[in-house]
């Protein structure tokens, strides 16, 4: 009485977890498009998006921290500034606790004009949380945190390798 085993199932078990893994891929390449798309129409690269997007956030910084927080290296980031600063975007300013160093800052057109282009899409997500409980949003805001942490990880060994 010979029998075959059975087949093993290799398919993903059907999760709540795994559906959001399998979701977000998708999200990740659309906004990777979308930044794409707007730095095009800025007349920058990605990377240089980036960075205005870094200097929004963090306000005035170096150059050095500035291609820390891109992955560029010195002659690359200089590139990049150059580039933000021809396409009004930045502009360099004197330490005023250091006369030695340079900042480099956002200007308020650049950073306009970046907004101008996420102004729909932020309503449109404002729009959409508003469907969220509290609890919810937490848990969401949570996630976005640990995922953010996570990629940013990976993304510094895959760097370093």
């Amino acid at each position: 009485m010979d029998s075959d085993p059975a087949p093993i199932d290799t398919a993903p078990i059907d999760t709540a977890a795994n559906r959001v893994l399998a979701a977000l891929p998708d999200w990740g390449n659309v906004t990777s498009q979308l930044n794409a798309e707007i730095a095009k129409r800025m007349g920058v690269t990605l990377s240089d998006l980036d960075a205005l997007h870094t200097l929004n956030k963090l306000g005035p910084a170096t150059a050095a921290t500035l291609a820390t927080h891109v992955g560029l290296t010195s002659g690359s980031v200089s590139r990049m500034i150059d580039r933000l600063d021809d396409a009004g975007c930045v502009n360099r300013v004197q330490d005023p606790h250091d006369r030695r160093r340079v900042l480099i800052e956002p200007t308020a057109e650049g950073l306009t004009r970046l907004q101008a282009y996420y102004t729909e899409l932020a309503a449109c997500t404002r729009d959409d949380l508003a469907d969220f409980t509290d609890t919810e949003l937490a848990a969401v805001l949570r996630f976005i945190h640990m995922v953010s942490e996570n990629t940013t990880t990976t993304l510094a060994l895959l760097r370093k390798a």
